[in-house]
């Protein structure tokens, strides 16, 4: 287990395919993209469970578990969702500068754009993958990502670490799990913590996007350039099936249904976010979603 010290504060999916042609790997513009708008599009913060909210945007999650001896961060949402990031940390009373540790799912511009600006207010270490951590670090995916060549960059990402497969890592009385599920991009990665709140305490997982979207001329059955990807896609699979999973949250958020389920426990049913077979019909879904593209590929001339 790895604990995150104190840092000192620094003031300061599926892709249409109007958007995979559009889009050039180095830039960090989002304006071209056709998508970002509903993306982007406002919701307001709210408590999810215990002490982990919901702080991003209508279709671009991010959450914030809390402490009194700091909090975490993970994902950051388009670059210009990071000041209404900042502003749902406020709103609900907390504080960016107690942010200690930002952490990622992948290392998409629609999941790490904002993480730069996040980085640079908090003075919280990012940490991640190997492989995200070099994306972020260069600001752009190489050719090992099936949506290379078809989506846009980030803004570069500064302080940061590396983090390994299941290593927890501890911010005060949080502790949070990486588990590696590649696929959607070599360096995907899920988390796992608890949070106990008026139903006792409960198993989160934020699993990583599993869906097989590509750039137009990259084949999963035949690709040289990440020759492991449906290996790869079968392994984070079976893990989130086996993975303890009673609340699960996903990149965008109607890929859990959150929505859904939210408005359900507005109506009154308390238990509606809680889910003991949500992980592992998420793997089946994607699973079967892989599947399709896969059999499509292969009877193609």
């Amino acid at each position: 287990m790895r604990t995150i010290p104190a840092m000192p504060v620094l003031l300061l999916l599926t892709l249409p395919a109007s958007v995979l042609a559009a889009q050039a790997p180095s830039a960090v513009d989002s304006s071209s993209c056709a998508a970002c708008a509903a993306w982007n599009a406002p919701q307001a913060p709210f408590q999810i469970y215990g002490n982990t909210y919901y702080v991003g945007t209508r279709r671009l999650s991010a959450l914030l578990i809390t402490s009194a001896e700091g909090h975490v961060l993970v994902d950051g949402g388009l670059p210009e969702s990071g000041p209404l990031i900042v502003r749902h940390i406020r709103e609900l009373g907390f504080r960016i500068e107690d942010v200690k540790l930002i952490l990622n799912s992948h290392a998409h511009f629609d999941h790490a754009g904002g993480i730069a600006l996040l980085q640079q207010l908090s003075g919280a270490p990012v940490m991640a993958s190997s492989w995200s951590a070099e994306v972020l670090r260069r600001g752009s995916v190489g050719p090992d990502d099936p949506q290379y060549g078809a989506i846009t960059g980030t803004p570069p990402v500064a302080n940061l670490k590396l983090i390994g497969d299941g290593e927890t890592l501890q911010v005060g009385p949080i502790a949070i799990t990486p588990h590696f599920t590649p696929g959607h991009t070599p360096g995907g990665t899920s988390w796992s913590w608890e949070s106990c709140g008026s139903l006792g305490c409960r198993r989160l997982v934020y699993g990583d996007s599993q869906s097989a979207v590509s750039a137009p001329d990259f084949k999963f059955t035949r690709s040289t350039s990440y020759p492991g990807v449906l290996a790869d896609f079968a392994r984070s699979f079976d893990l989130l099936e086996r993975l303890p999973c009673e609340i699960l949250l996903t990149p965008h958020p109607e890929a859990s249904g959150l929505w859904e389920r939210l408005a359900r426990r507005e109506a009154g049913t308390a238990d509606a976010l809680i889910d003991s077979t949500a992980c592992r019909r998420y793997a089946e879904t994607t699973r079967a979603r892989l599947a399709r593209r896969v059999a499509a590929e292969r009877s193609a001339p």
